[in-house]
Parts: structure tokens; sequence; C-alpha cells
């Protein structure tokens, strides 16, 4: 019998007495902290799973002096605020009908039930949270030891449950799997990767982004490409330089940002690449930024200061590593303000108006030339360039 390795989070005072107040054999650990778990990975969030009904589950909490809240009371599921942070608890359901985007289902009765609707085998691990028995019905030890992603049961069936199970499939491959792949669920991900079209643009930037923040996405993104999976949602991207920047972002000791990563997928044509943040539904800050590393030139590493004075660091950083350029230059450094203002230069003769800025766009320009001189050297470029007027 597989049972849960001790952790810390298995360990909360708090997650006893939330047990405890649900009653014996009423909730089990289910998926990511199992499965992380058992890998030796951290675990961020804690699931549990539940024959009692969200009803009863807040009233049995309630009378513990736990406080919930209905988070997604339709679908059965109930939030616990615990001193640990949040457990979501989650009614044993089963799918009565399913469109490809939404699901309407029931309570169910039983474990496997609820085990049976889940994706990917190594999802559908519960724990015992007394005994750290694990309950597994479909093998997801097996594929956990060997690194197999795979559905449960037909892979066709599941994707058809729901489209967006083809991005999720690619991003547990790339985080958990390894090569080689399972045959049935790339054949069904290719064959239905046009059924992604129906889905909204927010769930799939989601998938996607998350998929790009993983240490190394680019061997996934050129399957992706390969089985016609990409084109269906980004049929600008081309997955080349992502795998280059990755290699220069592991050089510069960098740490992966998904939407740089992003960037290094689409053209250097800041309008279209706008055009696509607008489709993903990304934030303005967002677009913007992926608009910035779109207007990338191949001399950008020449001045890495210069640019992030000009840009702003992150993007002055994105550009750099796009180019393939290093960023040492701008570590630990705080992009300087100009020790100049106009009124020095009123001061010295000029009258306000347009040649206050252009004396002031002269010095600056001087002044990234030297690469940020004091003020002292800042009082000599304004002297060198009114000599010049």
């Amino acid at each position: 019998m597989t049972e849960l390795p001790p952790a810390d989070w298995t360990r909360r005072a708090d997650l006893a007495a939330l047990v405890a107040a649900l009653g014996p054999g009423q909730a089990r650990y289910v998926g990511g902290a199992v499965r992380d778990t058992l890998l030796g990975l951290p675990v961020k969030d804690i699931d549990m799973a539940t024959p009692l009904r969200p009803d009863a589950v807040m009233e049995q909490l309630a009378a513990a002096g736990i406080r919930t809240v209905p988070t997604g009371i339709e679908h059965g599921t109930v939030t616990a605020l615990l001193a640990g942070g949040p457990v979501e608890i989650t009614t044993l359901r089963r799918d009565v009908s399913t469109d490809g985007r939404r699901a309407t289902v029931a309570f169910a009765e039983a474990w496997h039930e609820d085990a049976a609707r889940r994706d990917f085998t190594i999802n559908a691990l519960y724990a015992d949270p007394d005994s750290g028995r694990i309950h597994d019905w479909f093998d997801g030890l097996a594929d956990l030891a060997g690194r197999r992603v795979r559905f449960i049961g037909a892979a066709r069936e599941r994707i058809r449950e729901d489209h967006l199970r083809i991005l999720r499939y690619f991003r547990f491959q790339a985080r958990f799997g390894t090569l080689p792949p399972d045959a049935e669920a790339e054949a069904a991900c290719a064959e239905l990767a046009p059924t992604l079209k129906g889905l909204s643009r927010e769930r799939v930037a989601m998938e996607l982004l998350n998929l790009l923040a993983l240490p190394d996405p680019a061997p996934t993104v050129q399957r992706m490409a390969d089985l016609g999976v990409l084109a269906v949602i980004l049929p600008e991207a081309d997955p080349a330089p992502l795998a280059r920047l990755t290699a220069t972002e592991r050089r510069e000791q960098v740490t992966p940002d998904p939407l740089r990563r992003l960037a290094a997928l689409l053209p250097a044509d800041p309008p279209l690449v706008d055009q696509v943040g607008a489709r993903l539904r990304l934030s303005t800050a967002q677009r913007k930024r992926l608009a910035t590393a779109a207007g990338r030139d191949p001399t950008d590493p020449a001045t890495p200061r210069a640019l992030a004075y000009r840009l702003g660091l992150t993007e002055a950083s994105d550009r750099l590593l796009l180019a393939g350029g290093s960023v040492a230059a701008l570590t630990g450094w705080d992009v300087p303000r100009l020790p100049l203002k106009g009124g020095d230069i009123v001061a010295r003769g000029i009258g306000a108006g347009p040649e206050v800025a252009r004396v002031l766009r002269a010095v600056e320009a001087r002044w990234l030339a030297e690469d940020f001189p004091g003020p002292e050297r800042v009082r000599d470029l304004l002297e060198a360039v009114l000599a010049t007027r």
C-alpha cells in the first residue's frame, strides 16, 4: 500500500481540525497536493474531496468555528479559511453533460465516480488524511513513477468533454512528462485541436502563459507546432526563438517570465503583436510590454543601460534577452534621473520654451553616451551644448 509521505503541510494543526470537523472518512486530499508531495515538490494549494453536500460542509465547519466561503457552491465547492491558508473542499461529482466548454454536474456517492471525471491519471490520486493511504483507480501512481501524462479513459472522449484539456495536456507534459509521450494523447490533441477555437480567449491565454512559465517549455511548444495545435491558438507563432531565449535565460541566470517568452514566439512587429494581445484579452500593461518587446533591434545589446533608461528595466531586459544579449549591466542597477532641469537651463539665460527642451535633450544625449556621469559632469555637458548654439 502506497502512503503519502510526511510533508510540512500534512502536519498543519488547522488541517487536522478541518478533517476532524468533517468527520471520520468524510474527506480526502486530492489532486496537485497529493501528486506534488509524492514527487517531492513544494505544495501551493490544497484541495479536498468529500461525500458531504456543500450545505453540510458549511454547517459542520461553522459548528467547529471554521469560517467558509461558498466560492463555487453551484459546482459543490466550499473554501475553508484556515490560518495556514485556504483549502477548497468539493463534494464528489459526476458529469451529467458536457459541451467542450462547460459541464453540468451532479453530486456523486462514490469516490471512484469523482476520480473518473478528472483529466489525467496523475491528478486522480486521493490520500486519506489519517492513514496517508493513497487511493488510485487508474494507475496514476505508475504513471507518476514513469513520468507519463495520460488521460483517464479514452483521450478523445475526455477532450470532447473539455477542449481546454488539450492545452492542459501539453502543460502537464512540459512539467511532469518524459519521452516518448503518450501516443493516444498526442493523436487526440492533434485531431481535436480545431475545437480550441470555441474556447474563450482568456482561458487560452491563461493556459498558454502557465505553460510558458515552466522552466523549459520550448520542446513542448515545438511539439505543439509540429502537431498543428499551436497554429490554432497562435497562428503568428514561431517556436524557434523561444528555444534561443530559454538558453539565454539559463546563461544569464534570469527567472523565467511567461510574457517575455510569449514575445519570443511572436514576430518583431508591434502593431501585429498588439493585435495578438487584444485577441488574447491581455491587460493594457501586458499588451504594452509585448509591443515594446516587438520593437526590438539587433543593436539593443550595445547600450543596455541607455535602453533601460529609455524603456524601463523590465522592458530593456526583455529586449536584451530576446536579442541574445547580457543583462549583467542592469543587475542591481537603478535607473538614474538626469540631474538637470529646465529651470537650470533658464537660469543660464535661455528663454522658456522649445529651446529649453532642445538643450535638455542635447545634454541628455551626451549624458547617456557617457554612461550617466554625476551632476558636476552634467554641468560641463550643459556648458558644451550652450557653446554650440
